[in-house]
Formats: C-alpha cells, structure tokens, sequence
C-alpha cells in the first residue's frame, strides 16, 4: 500500500503540524489539499479522511494549512500550482478571492475541486459540500417545535467571507419568516473567530435576555454563546442551535444546554472528495452530480445530506453511527 505525502507546513516555512510522510512514488496521482484552517473540530476529521481514502486509491496528498490567513492559503495555493500536482481541493478562506489561483492552474493542466464551500465566479472543476441551505431549515424547523409566532431570534452568523453562511442563514430565514419569528439581531463572526460571538453576546445582553433562542453558525460559536449566557446568569430557557455535531457540542446537547446541532457525514464528504478528485484526473464519470450557478458558471457539484441532532436522537444519530463514542458524549451526564 502506498504511503500518503501529507506536508502539514504553511508557506514562508512556517509550520503548522509536525507530522509528515515521505513521497514514495513520481507516478502517483497528486492530491494538493489546501485547507483554511484547522483550528475547528471538524476540518481535522476531514482532512484525515480524505487522506486516508486517497491512500486506498494510491494517489499522494500534500496537505496546506493556511490557519485562517488568506494571503497565506493564496500562496499555498501557488505553491501547489508550482508543484505540479494533479488536482487542488480547496477549503477556501474566503470563497470570493482564488479566481486567479483557478486560472492558474486550469492553465498547467491542474483541476481544481472546492470543498465544502463554493469559490465563486470561478470556473472550479467540482463543488463537493453539504447541503447549506439544508442546514439553516434543519436548525429552523428544529426550533419549531418550541417557538411560537412572534418569538424572538438572534443570529450569530459565521463570516460573510464563507459563502456557506449565506445558503445556512438562507435556508434558516425562510422558514423563520413562515413562521412569523422576529430576528432580533443579526451578526457575523469575522473567520469564525468563536471568542467574537463572547464578546457579541456580551456587548449585546439586552437583545439576548429578550431572545427566545440563538441561531448560531456552528458549533464552536455556540459554545461561546452559551458561556456568555452562564456566566451573565441569564436564567430563562434560550434554545441554541449549531451544526457539526462537535465532541463539546454533543456533550452541550444531553447535558441540555444547547438545544440542537446539524450532524454531517463527514466520512461521506471527505471520502467522496477524496475518489472525485482521482476521477477528475483519470477521467472518468463522476456519479450523482447536479449543477449549480456559482456566480458565473454552472459548477458540477455533489452534495451531502446533513441531519438534525437533539437529545431524543442523538444515540441513534451519533453514537450509533460510530461519530462519538457513547461514554464521551455522556461523560458529564450521571448515568
């Protein structure tokens, strides 16, 4: 079996993992993976899959971590191109700014797949995400089995940089507009920095102790909502949601008190990256794919089913499934 390159180093020589393999074959296919950043939960998971499914099918993978700095992940990107690899899956810092990186590579012959968040007006090869707008109904039609017409909802959104946060909170309006809920507030967290939701709520205490419940952009800025809400001792019930169904989040959800999370399959996602992009490169049909306007072309594009996660299924959703472990997701729950 062939031994997967994965080179956790940012541009400039700047480390980010100490963990490496050796390339072992010139004729393999060559995977650049650049990745945002892998400051949440999830992205490790993603990128350890993909890996590890691209070893299966032989092909190498150099990985970049561009921890959150688009200028970094641009010159990644580069360096990728310079490198030579077959195809770039990209986990775009800001889903507007790689058109030029793309028509780079599209001219050596590179293809390009954005991963789990579309780069828009570009011409990328494939999109492979969950359905977004999806998540946002989830998280909504979640909160109507508690909320009533009139109810107050904030939102604590992820970056407007991520267009994944327009489909989530898209999907989550529609609904709360049927529903006839007020918003109360809106906010975006600036590169899904979570300690900016803590300071959000906090600099916003008189908007939270009216909300019936916090629409939040993920899980980890959930956290940070909720601690402010603890630790400012706002007593009422305040249904908060999140998606990624992270360990903590899990944890949130039966010791009851964050009140939904979005669970995507990230083994489906991260391995069916992982076998498109060797299709892409070896040519052959890619299976279940649908199209989508990014803006300026229509985009090839497979999408994922995200479902939601609360105390009454959570042990069939994510223990069942093998995500969680049971005694970690009920470690502070007596049993």
């Amino acid at each position: 079996m062939m031994l997967v390159m994965c080179l956790f180093t940012v541009s400039c020589g700047r480390q980010s993992d100490k963990r490496s393999y050796d390339e072992v074959s010139d004729d393999s296919i060559k995977i650049g993976f650049s990745i945002d950043s892998l400051v949440v939960e999830r992205w490790e998971k993603d990128r350890d899959v993909f890996v590890t499914r691209a070893q299966e099918l032989g092909a190498t993978v150099n990985i970049q971590n561009a921890s959150g700095d688009f200028e970094t992940q641009r010159k990644q990107i580069d360096y990728l191109i310079d490198k030579g690899v077959d195809v770039i899956v990209i986990v775009a810092a800001d889903s507007e700014g790689f058109a030029n990186e793309v028509e780079k590579a599209h001219k050596k012959g590179i293809r390009v797949v954005a991963y789990d968040r579309m780069l828009m007006n570009t011409d990328v090869d494939l999109y492979i995400s969950f359905d977004n707008e999806k998540v946002g109904e989830l998280m909504a039609e979640t909160f109507k089995k508690k909320l009533t017409r009139g109810s107050n909802v904030m939102m604590v959104n992820g970056p407007t940089t991520d267009n994944n946060v327009a489909y989530v909170s898209g999907g989550f309006n529609k609904i709360a507009a049927e529903e006839g809920w007020n918003i109360t507030d809106v906010s975006y967290t600036e590169g899904w920095k979570q300690e900016l939701a803590y300071e959000y709520i906090n600099s916003h205490l008189n908007i939270a102790e009216e909300a019936d419940a916090i629409m939040c952009g993920n899980d980890a800025i959930a956290g940070q909502v909720i601690k402010a809400l603890t630790e400012n001792r706002i007593k009422k019930d305040i249904y908060v949601s999140g998606q990624d169904a992270d360990l903590d989040a899990c944890q949130r959800v039966v010791e009851k008190t964050q009140y939904m999370t979005v669970y995507k399959p990230i083994d489906t996602l991260a391995k069916t990256a992982a076998e498109y992009s060797v299709k892409l490169v070896t040519g052959e049909e890619l299976p279940d794919i649908k199209m989508v306007n990014n803006g300026a072309h229509d985009i090839p594009c497979f999408y994922v089913t995200p479902y939601a996660v609360t105390i009454d299924n959570i042990d069939e959703m994510i223990i069942d499934s093998g995500f969680h472990m049971k005694n970690e997701v009920y470690l502070n729950v007596p049993q």
